[in-house]
């Protein structure tokens, strides 16, 4: 799962023998002070939460080859026990790790909604009807870029597919694909939305290969040996 010291100031170089001074101030962004850790909350999510990821539940739907599709971000109250009853499915909880009674999970919900929105728990509607759970994040801001050359404004995700009805039919292919567009339709800061799948998980690292992501590297994470998932705007009509 998932879950961000540089020094700044003048320095002054002697231009010319009469000892007058060029001085080159170097500033960081805020996002990156923030990614190093070291620096402010950002900006930009204490005025508006919705700057780093964007509202993906004012996101248009979309039509896939298995129906309409829209993400609709979560709301506890009416979505804590089905997103509860997915995560304690022993094929889910063996990648999530977030088995247990319903205040397990809505403790993990509640880190990102009450955060700077770096990350948004999302539920994916099929034909009007809540069947797989998303979270879209900073993934420039995220711990993850510690371990792959991180590049500002990537976006990443996580995908959970909930009735056992909707997995192995070739849908969180079609998903992926569909989500990750819809990332890079909205945030035109975005060149490519990443992921890191458990290495483990076979038919998840396929899904993701079919919806046009490739393969970058296995990386080292605190809780899992994953696989780095890419999938490049410039390469998005190619894959």
């Amino acid at each position: 799962m998932h879950q961000a010291d540089a020094p700044t100031g003048p320095g002054a170089v002697p231009s010319d023998a009469t000892g007058t001074e060029d001085t080159l101030e170097l500033r960081l962004t805020e996002e990156l002070l923030a990614l190093l850790g070291d620096g402010p909350a950002v900006t930009a999510a204490e005025a508006d939460p919705s700057a780093l990821v964007g509202d993906p539940g004012a996101w248009r739907p979309v039509v896939t080859p298995t129906g309409p599709f829209q993400l609709v971000t979560v709301e506890p109250g009416r979505d804590l026990a089905v997103i509860s009853r997915w995560m304690n499915d022993p094929a889910v909880a063996a990648f999530w790790e977030l088995a247990g009674p319903e205040q397990v999970t809505a403790e993990h919900l509640r880190r990102q909604l009450a955060g700077d929105g770096r990350s948004v728990p999302c539920l994916g509607l099929l034909g009007g009807k809540p069947m797989s759970y998303w979270e879209l994040y900073r993934a420039d801001l995220d711990p993850l870029a510690r371990h792959y050359p991180a590049r500002p404004h990537d976006m990443g995700l996580h995908l959970l597919i909930g009735g056992v009805g909707n997995r192995g039919r070739g849908i969180g292919t079609v998903l992926l694909r569909a989500v990750s567009d819809l990332v890079l339709d909205n945030r035109p800061l975005c060149g490519r939305v990443v992921a890191e799948p458990d290495l483990r998980n076979t038919p998840s690292v396929s899904a993701f290969l079919s919806a046009g992501f490739r393969f970058c590297a296995e990386v080292d994470l605190p809780d899992k040996q994953a696989a780095l998932m890419v999938r490049d705007r410039a390469h998005r009509d190619r894959l």
